[in-house]
């Protein structure tokens, strides 16, 4: 294993990062927060947990950020990869420990939610275009699977949690400015009235992009009321709507394209109007009572009403190609989820325990149709796609000793996917396909000394295919036409070991995870035509080792390190045996993230960071690769409070070095357009004017 030889060797940050890793013994008087993670479906202290978890804090998301993405706040975390970051009509592409690196777009492998409410669909397939980062609080992330508490979920979870209105109302207002013609205007009001505390953010997002073709216009709002129905129970109402009529898409370019030219958009994008507009509505409740000082439950119901339109880059003016290149659906999601928690004792050992189940269901009217050089032709496919999933779980973690932990859970799936196809020029392809799996998982959790945990655990996971990965050019679910068959669901089994702490008066925590993972039947991208991508199942194996350091230096001095080193090769390949042995491509050997960021007391701030990203194969056969990069940013701020109001301007610099770096690989990309350029050099900056109303 190489670790930290590119490091050393070849990048000009290794001399900040010596300065920084100097100062881990340094004198602090601000100690690290206690972390409190909620994701386990039962509350616990995340020193504590037998497994890899990390949270970002407020400050973390939006302190002077230009919030474009999660991945400005997650690259922290180590074991997450992101692609994607600049082209918004494919969404960003999410990977931990390598699971949704895959996705031609979207996320998958992962499971999404915000304030308890899932954002992965009854298929298993995520978005982020619904996420307001301007209103979230913290991200709570676990790392490794997490079937047995929340279904098909190969990689891992991120949950999102907005910000609550209750102390005293306030109004803000936010003003952002950056190159490529970037606008933000954020409009966020909260407080408390009696029992009832909310929070309202709207905001609407204006760019041209780095590249040509990747313009976006894209309006949200976000809101969150909270009512104390009684001392002992509560209802959290939420709301969030998207308008997005304008994502137009770049495509991949080739190497010598890039070369030539890398701010420009394929000319197939440009002729075919690539791009996707979507009109969306989200809405949920949550009921918590706590029915004595042990026992309570919690209950979740939710809808999502989603309008698609999206033009490919395949058309009746290309020739050689597929025409339908319009896609549209119009897509109901909704679901309900019931909880059981007991915090107490069992058999004179403490015990938190949990039980209950999640039931979604999703409805997609889904029609393709001629692209006439960006214009919608005539009806050529129309189906109604269904999925149905219904899962059962509990989980234990039983004090032995009260420094010894047994965590102990599983979780029982059946998800049923169906297609009604209403296009029977070419015979009735209507299916129907049902998965059923059982997911445990065991850890343990031993406190050596105060402050030092070390850990193992077992978990098993199961994943099945989306209705994009089943699709195949007759679209048919389960005949084998055309040379191409339908994938199974794939299952992984995976050990973990592991050490987390805070030491030197809690002002250094750390966090190291060792895992290995079996992955049978993975759902790999084989192939992609135009803009859709075609899968088969493949085994693979993954090792790999995770590291995590944060550490007050000085007083107002923090400095956050995260290491990922990640071994991923296929072992069974079906239609190109030949593959066997070859890393996984979309995904880096080795990444690094280090950050320091100083506040004083006047309210200024500074944060630099720097993330160092190793080579990666752009497809199955390794036979072309990226050069590996490293990209540094500044942000810098002042909060400032006179009166009732809080002013707070600030100034960002991404890629202040100049790198020249892909943001995106489209993995297996059909004429080797593998390639998005990343920009180089931008400016940002804002204003956040804040009155509290006394």
């Amino acid at each position: 294993m190489r670790f930290f030889s590119p490091l050393i060797t070849n990048h000009k940050y290794f001399g900040l990062l010596l300065l920084s890793l100097s100062g881990l013994t340094a004198q602090a008087a601000e100690q690290l927060e206690e972390v409190v993670i909620t994701s386990t479906r039962i509350e616990n202290y995340g020193l504590e947990l037998p497994a890899s978890v990390s949270l970002i804090s407020r400050d973390d998301i939006q302190l002077g950020r230009q919030s474009l993405g999660l991945d400005e706040s997650l690259g922290r975390v180590p074991g997450v990869f992101f692609q994607d970051r600049y082209n918004f009509a494919q969404d960003l592409r999410i990977a931990i420990r390598g699971f949704g690196s895959r996705a031609a777009f979207g996320i998958r492998g992962i499971k999404l939610f915000e304030d308890g409410i899932p954002l992965t669909l009854a298929d298993g397939q995520s978005g982020v275009d619904d996420i307001d980062l301007g209103s979230t609080d913290r991200i709570e992330v676990i790392r490794g699977p997490s079937s047995s508490l929340y279904g098909s979920a190969s990689g891992g979870i991120i949950s999102l949690f907005s910000e609550d209105g209750g102390g005293s109302p306030f109004l803000e207002a936010n003003v952002g400015l950056g190159e490529y013609n970037q606008r933000k205007y954020q409009l966020k009001a909260g407080g408390s009235l009696g029992k009832l505390d909310y929070m309202l953010n709207g905001s609407h997002l204006l760019l041209d992009g780095y590249r040509d073709l990747s313009e976006v216009e894209h309006t949200m709002l976000n809101s969150k009321f909270g009512y104390a129905l009684d001392d002992s129970s509560s209802l959290t109402v939420l709301f969030n709507l998207v308008d997005s009529p304008l994502a137009n898409d770049p495509g991949g370019l080739t190497l010598a394209q890039v070369n030539a030219d890398p701010v420009q958009a394929h000319s197939r994008n440009i002729s075919s109007g690539a791009g996707e507009s979507i009109d969306q509505r989200r809405f949920g409740l949550v009921y918590k009572k706590a029915l004595t000082e042990e026992h309570s439950i919690t209950l979740r119901n939710y809808y999502l009403w989603r309008d698609f339109q999206n033009f490919l880059p395949i058309g009746s003016h290309i020739p050689n190609v597929e025409h339908d290149g319009v896609v549209e659906f119009d897509r109901f999601f909704y679901g309900a989820g019931a909880q059981y928690n007991y915090d107490g004792a069992l058999a004179d050992f403490a015990t938190r325990f949990t039980a209950g189940f999640d039931v979604d269901i999703q409805s997609d009217d889904r029609q393709r149709y001629i692209n006439n050089a960006g214009v919608r032709g005539a009806l050529s496919f129309d189906q109604l796609e269904e999925a149905e999933a219904l899962g059962f779980y509990f989980r234990n973690e039983l004090d032995l000793t009260g420094r010894l932990m047994l965590t102990a859970g599983g979780r029982y799936d059946i998800v049923d996917l169906s297609v009604a196809d209403r296009t029977l020029s070419n015979g009735d392809q209507s299916s129907e396909l049902s998965f059923e799996e059982f997911s445990p998982t065991v850890g343990l959790s031993f406190n050596v000394y105060p402050g030092l945990y070390l850990y193992g655990n077992y978990a098993s996971s199961f994943e099945t295919p989306t209705f994009t990965e089943l699709a195949n050019p007759t679209r048919s679910l389960n005949v084998n036409l055309g040379g191409f068959s339908n994938v199974a669901a794939q299952t992984a089994d995976s050990f973990e070991i592991g050490a987390k702490g805070s030491v030197f008066e809690d002002r250094v925590y750390f966090d190291l995870a060792f895992y290995t993972m079996q992955v049978d039947d993975e759902i790999t991208n084989i192939s992609n035509q135009g803009s859709r991508g075609f899968f088969e199942n493949a085994d693979t194996s993954r090792d790999g080792f995770e590291a995590t350091v944060v550490a007050d230096l000085i007083d107002g001095l923090r400095w956050t390190g995260a290491y990922t080193y990640s071994d991923f090769e296929f072992d069974r390949f079906q239609t190109t045996p030949t593959f066997v042995g070859n890393e996984l491509p979309g995904l880096p050997d080795q990444q690094f993230y280090t950050e320091l960021s100083y506040t004083h007391p006047s309210g200024v701030y500074i944060v630099w960071d720097a993330l160092y990203v190793d080579d990666m194969f752009v497809n199955n056969a390794n036979s072309e690769q990226t050069a590996e990069y490293a990209v540094a940013n500044l942000r810098a701020g002042y909060r400032h409070t006179l009166g009732d109001f809080e002013i707070s301007p600030y100034v960002g610099l991404n890629n202040m070095f100049d790198e020249d770096y892909f943001g995106n690989i489209r993995i297996n990309a059909v004429g080797n357009r593998y390639y998005e350029a990343a920009p180089d050099m931008n400016v940002f900056g804002g204003l956040t004017i804040r009155h509290t109303f006394q």
